[in-house]
């Protein structure tokens, strides 16, 4: 993709949307499953969006939380190739977070543990810090230039 040709393409914009918070809890599921599915008799949806499984109080709730952490530096990494410009990364970045306590204000209410918005800004920030980083890191790579000798 060239730079320098913006256009604004909404569905563009909207599929790398529901393609990062796809991955994002996939990835948390598969962190979930290891971390806290050893701990618990049975996984559900309570460890996803119910804010008080967040807590600092049990390591089952670190293990929850280690999950969100780890969860939010792959999605730094899936924004390197979905999303490809630094200058976007906290953009996709807090959407994502920002679907994701819509889903558990609907899930659970309003979160309010402390522990969960701790956890949640970090995660936002480590995504995006982390995500401008690497996409920072892609874009001042050189470009190679292979030199072509004419038999003329």
């Amino acid at each position: 993709m060239f730079y320098g040709a913006v256009v604004w393409d909404p569905w563009l914009i909207v599929a790398q949307i529901v393609c990062l918070q796809c991955l994002y809890y996939l990835t948390l599921g598969v962190f979930l499953s290891f971390l806290v599915g050893t701990r618990v008799s049975r996984m559900s949806l309570i460890y996803f969006f119910d804010f008080a499984t967040v807590t600092t109080s049990t390591v089952t709730g670190w293990c929850v939380t280690i999950s969100f952490l780890l969860s939010s530096i792959a999605g730094a990494g899936y924004m390197l190739y979905l999303v490809e410009r630094a200058k976007k990364c906290l953009d996709f970045s807090a959407t994502l977070y920002i679907i994701h306590l819509f889903i558990c204000i609907m899930y659970g209410g309003w979160p309010s543990s402390i522990t969960w918005w701790v956890v949640n800004v970090t995660g936002v920030a480590v995504m995006a810090l982390l995500g401008e980083y690497l996409c920072i890191r892609r874009e001042l790579r050189e470009i190679p230039i292979t030199r072509y000798q004419s038999n003329v």
